[in-house]
């Protein structure tokens, strides 16, 4: 487990704790760290919703299929995120998504009524816990929120610049960079992409941006 301290470290379900009271707590909780090789399902759809994951290396992303098939990303997770926590905690009896390793991933997943409830030790972790697990609920909620507001834009063209301003704004600057190449980047915008392509290809002639790959820079 110490190799994977500084993502362990960065994840805001631990913040406030030392290096060993982070330890401590998964030893107690009997969590264990699982190598997904890339493509692999770290948590299925249909799957019990009783466990709360962190990714350690690599990456993974959390995604949801229609019944045509057709893939919605919801969000791409880098070492130190945490996921499922909302349904866990929701008391969901199902997943309704499923986490897919994107290359070789190492993540730990941890029995959520083991975060939730203080085991018999009394170990002084847990309400530290237990706030940083609220406050993690929070921000993902306005998270949702943005994609709300982003997805529900009328046009292709009007969802890709609500999102890239979003991106703009969080990263403090016109230049950033995003998580996602051009497929999953329509997938997150629920677009099709050749229509994404062209809206892509129609704003840099009219020099509204810039892009190269997953770099963008608004103009306008």
């Amino acid at each position: 487990m110490e190799k994977f301290l500084p993502a362990l470290q960065k994840c805001a379900l631990f913040a406030g704790m030392t290096a060993e009271e982070i330890c401590d707590m998964l030893m107690c909780m009997g969590a264990k760290v699982q190598l997904f090789s890339r493509g692999s399902i770290i948590l299925q759809e249909g799957d019990a919703a009783d466990r709360v994951g962190v990714v350690l290396s690599g990456s993974a992303q959390v995604e949801r299929a229609d019944y045509q098939g057709n893939r919605s990303i919801m969000t791409r997770l880098l070492p130190g995120q945490l996921f499922a926590e909302a349904f866990a905690c929701a008391g969901v009896g199902q997943l309704p998504v499923s986490v897919r390793a994107l290359e070789d991933t190492h993540a730990v997943l941890i029995a959520a009524e083991r975060i939730i409830h203080t085991c018999g030790k009394n170990c002084g972790f847990h309400t530290q816990l237990v706030y940083n697990l609220m406050r993690v609920l929070a921000v993902k909620n306005l998270l949702c929120q943005q994609k709300i507001e982003v997805t529900s834009q009328r046009t292709t063209r009007e969802k890709l610049l609500s999102y890239l301003a979003i991106c703009a704004k969080n990263a403090g600057s016109r230049r950033f960079s995003i998580p996602f190449d051009r497929q999953a980047l329509a997938d997150y915008l629920a677009v099709d992409r050749s229509g994404l392509s062209s809206e892509i290809g129609k704003l840099r002639r009219e020099g509204i941006l810039k892009c190269e790959k997953n770099q963008f820079e608004l103009l306008q």
